[in-house]
Order: structure tokens, then C-alpha cells, then sequence
């Protein structure tokens, strides 16, 4: 593998953001195989119990007085999702500040392929509804990216991709996750209450404060989300808003002293509990439709679930891919020289795999059409499993040369702790080599020297 320090499109990445990115995406997945299963523990539930399953999912619990009295799947939906979009604001930030993002001209490529990765699904539905005269409402469904899904997938078909494959994915999904954010905000705001906006507002304030002069504790903080999250609920703005607000005002750089930024400390003890119950959760109360052959039949004949499909599986990697494609070639950014464009195209296609944004997206934009709502879910659901399968295939054509770049990425024979392709520079490491080599050098003349004793005896007449 290419050693070379010269930034390059999915060049090497720095050792600690290797390592952030690598116990960031350990957790997800994680994550991503519980979501499948929950996902699939959905769809088992609602196509044989559908009665207990929908009995279950529209039980209404919560303090009425205070306008919380929600089903359980409001709850996932308005309620877990805010401690998974909380994650996704501490991401962001932390990308922006110290990451992939911090650097405007390193952060154009993937920002362009985000871009373009929502915004050519987007086109893809607004024309197949357009020509078959269908609702133009779920224009966003297909926008989505579903990283813990992806991950998922490439954990299940036992592909390891290289660090560089593995941040283009993260940051492709980081940047996905703030214009989703920003649609949610935008298009799917019910009638505002300004007085509970007016105190969600001033409760963010005091939580920005009280970080700001350092204030520590949980026991102070959560109760304070608490408020905010449901002040925010009531104020018509989508509740997961106020997650990423609390996540985008962490403190994500370190100072003097500090090992890890309060940003990533919180981030690691919050991120198990996103990735490993609170989208799975979602994911039950949400994934569980109706599947028949009829059903699948009419999500390839409606305009707007064909839409979504197509959406996913062809607007999200023509539009990923082309994005960085024109991106590169107009900045002459170079590619990393170990990989190559199918390798993009293989990520962009992955990309499609778009199930948690996407069902809630779903929700929101046929809020006032259950049957129509199922129907767009079972269409993320095909829509995504399609995108799994082709990107397995295409990423499993080229595995053996993962595994070669992987090995490489890890390899540390000096046993420092540090894979020795981030030492090439280092006058140290390659004296402790030399020791090594010379200890196996002189192990193998003396091995020889008993091998040739050896035959000799063994030559001689008795």
C-alpha cells in the first residue's frame, strides 16, 4: 500500500481519526445487525400476530396534561429517534471541527457526493410520479442514508472495507444525516406553538450555559433534555430537532490535559444506547407491514412507492457517484492510487440502503394516509434490501483486494501498538525492525546449523 502523506481522494487517513472512526463504526455495527433483526422480528410479528402487532404499536401511554400522550410508536419515533439524531449532532460537529469536514477543501468531495447522493433520488421520484401522475409528498423518502444498516450488511457478508472506504462512508452518512435534519425541520413543521418554541428555545440556551461554564453531571443535563425534547414536541417543530441542537452544542476538540473532548466521551456512552436500542426500537415499532405478493406487486406498479425503490437503489448511487466523479475531476483531486472508481460506485450503491431516515421521513410525509404510509415503508424496506444485494455483489468482486489493504492498514510488526504503515517516517521503528529481523536472522542460522547436524548423523553408516 501507497505510503505517501499527500492528501489524496480516499488517501490515508491520520492515525487518530483512523482509530475514532474505527470504534465509531464498531458500535454501529453492532447496532446495524440489531436493527436487522429487529427489522426482521417486525415484519415476522405484523404478517402472522398483524392484530397483537398494531395493538402493541397504537398503545397510547404518556401524561395527556402535558400533550405526551403518544402511542408506542410515536414514542420510537418522536422520542428514541431524538437520542439517535442527539449522536448524529455530536458527529456533525465533530466533523466539522475536527474531522473529515473541518478542512473545506478535503470536506468538498464528500459534501458534493452528499449532495448529489440526496438530490438525484429526489429527482428520480419527482420524475416517476410526475410521469405516472402519482403524490409528490415523499420526495424525501429516498434521500436517506442508513449507515448502521450499511454496516450491517458488509458485517453479514463478512467484507471489511479499507479505513479510507469506511470515513467516505461515515461522512457520506454524517452530511445525509444534517439535510435530512434540515428537511425534517423545513417541510414536516405542523402548525408552530410559539410558547413552547419560546421555552424549548430558552431551555437550549440554559443547556448551551451551562456547558459553557462547565457545569457537570447527568442528573442536571438529562432532566433538562427532558424539557427541552418535550417542549419542542409541543411546539410543532419535529422533536428530534432538539437532540441534534443539544448534540451540535457539545464541545468536540480537546484542550491541555484532556485525552477526549466532552463531545466524544458523551458520544461513546450515548452511541451504544442509540445504536443498540434506540433504533432497533424504532425499527419494530415501524418496519412491521403487511408482505404478500400482491403488496410487492403493487410497490413496483404505484408510482410513489416505485419511486421510492428507484429512488433508493438508483438515484442514491448514480447520484453519489457521479457527484464525486465530477467533483473530482473539476478539483483534479487524484484518487488514491490502492482504489478505484468501482469501488466508489460499489459505497454509492450501498449508500441506498436508507431504512431508519427513510420510514420516518415515510411517516411524516403520508401522515394522514396509514394505508399509503405502509405501503411506502414496504417500498424502503425492498427498496433497501435491493441496494444490500447489489452492493454485496459488487463489493464482493473485489474483496480479496480489501482484505490485502485492510491487512496492510493493520499490520504492526514491532507490536508498539501502532500499524507500522503510519511509521515509515520514524528513524525508531525501523531500528526496532532491524533488532527484529536480526533475531530472526540469527534464529535461522542457528536452526540451520542444527538441521545440517541433524542430517549428517543421519547420513553416516551404522
Amino acid at each position: 500500500m501507497s505510503v505517501s502523506n499527500d492528501r489524496k481522494f480516499l488517501g490515508r487517513l491520520s492515525l487518530p481519526e483512523r482509530q475514532y472512526i474505527a470504534d465509531a463504526l464498531r458500535t454501529e455495527t453492532v447496532g446495524g445487525v440489531l436493527l436487522l433483526l429487529a427489522a426482521v422480528a417486525a415484519l415476522v410479528w405484523a404478517n402472522t400476530l398483524g392484530g397483537s402487532y398494531e395493538s402493541v404499536r397504537d398503545f397510547h401511554i404518556g401524561p395527556a396534561a402535558l400533550g405526551l400522550d403518544l402511542s408506542i410508536q410515536h414514542w420510537a419515533a418522536d422520542g428514541l429517534l431524538a437520542v439517535f439524531f442527539f449522536v448524529a449532532g455530536i458527529e456533525l460537529k465533530r466533523e466539522l471541527v475536527a474531522g473529515e469536514l473541518r478542512d473545506p477543501k478535503a470536506a468538498m468531495l464528500p459534501v458534493i457526493a452528499a449532495l448529489c447522493g440526496m438530490a438525484a433520488p429526489a429527482l428520480v421520484y419527482a420524475l416517476v410520479n410526475t410521469l405516472g401522475d402519482g403524490s409528490l409528498d415523499g420526495w424525501a423518502v429516498p434521500t436517506a442514508t442508513d449507515i448502521a444498516f450499511a454496516l450491517a450488511v458488509l458485517a453479514v457478508i463478512g467484507t471489511s472495507l479499507p479505513s479510507a472506504l469506511r470515513a467516505f462512508l461515515l461522512t457520506l452518512a454524517v452530511v445525509d444525516d444534517l439535510f435530512a435534519i434540515l428537511i425534517i425541520a423545513i417541510f414536516f413543521t405542523s402548525d408552530l406553538n410559539f410558547a413552547a418554541l419560546g421555552g424549548a428555545v430558552a431551555g437550549l440556551v440554559v443547556f448551551w450555559l451551562l456547558l459553557r461554564k462547565g457545569v457537570r453531571g447527568w442528573y442536571v443535563y438529562v432532566p433538562l433534555a427532558l424539557v427541552i425534547w418535550g417542549l419542542m414536541y409541543n411546539s410543532g417543530v419535529h422533536s428530534t430537532i432538539a437532540g441534534v441542537a443539544m448534540g451540535l452544542m457539545l464541545r468536540c476538540t480537546t484542550r491541555e490535559g484532556e485525552e477526549h473532548s466532552p463531545g466524544e466521551h458523551i458520544e461513546h456512552l450515548v452511541r451504544p444506547l442509540s445504536a443498540g436500542l434506540a433504533v432497533p426500537l424504532f425499527a419494530l415499532f415501524s418496519a412491521g407491514v403487511s408482505i404478500s405478493g400482491g403488496a410487492i406487486h403493487e410497490v413496483f406498479t404505484q408510482p410513489v412507492t416505485l419511486g421510492v425503490v428507484l429512488g433508493l437503489v438508483v438515484g442514491k448511487s448514480i447520484g453519489i457517484f457521479g457527484g464525486t466523479w465530477l467533483a473530482a475531476r473539476f478539483t483534479r483531486a487524484e484518487l488514491n492510487p490502492d482504489l478505484a472508481w468501482p469501488d466508489v460506485f460499489a459505497v454509492a450503491t450501498l449508500a441506498g440502503i436508507g431504512f431508519t431516515v427513510s420510514l420516518l421521513i415515510g411517516e411524516l410525509a403520508f401522515a394522514g394516509d396509514a394505508a399509503l404510509t405502509d405501503e411506502v415503508k414496504a417500498a424502503v424496506l425492498i427498496g433497501s434490501l435491493v441496494a444490500a444485494v447489489l452492493a454485496s455483489v459488487l463489493l464482493k468482486l473485489r474483496v480479496r483486494k480489501y482484505q490485502a489493504l485492510v491487512s496492510d492498514e493493520e499490520r504492526d510488526d514491532d507490536e508498539d501498538g501502532i500499524p507500522d504503515i503510519y511509521e515509515q517516517d520514524n528513524p525508531e521503528y525501523h531500528l526496532r525492525m532491524a533488532e527484529i529481523y536480526e533475531r530472526k536472522a540469527a534464529e535461522h542460522r542457528q536452526r540451520a546449523q542444527l538441521a545440517g547436524a541433524s542430517r549428517d548423523g543421519a547420513d553416516r553408516p551404522a
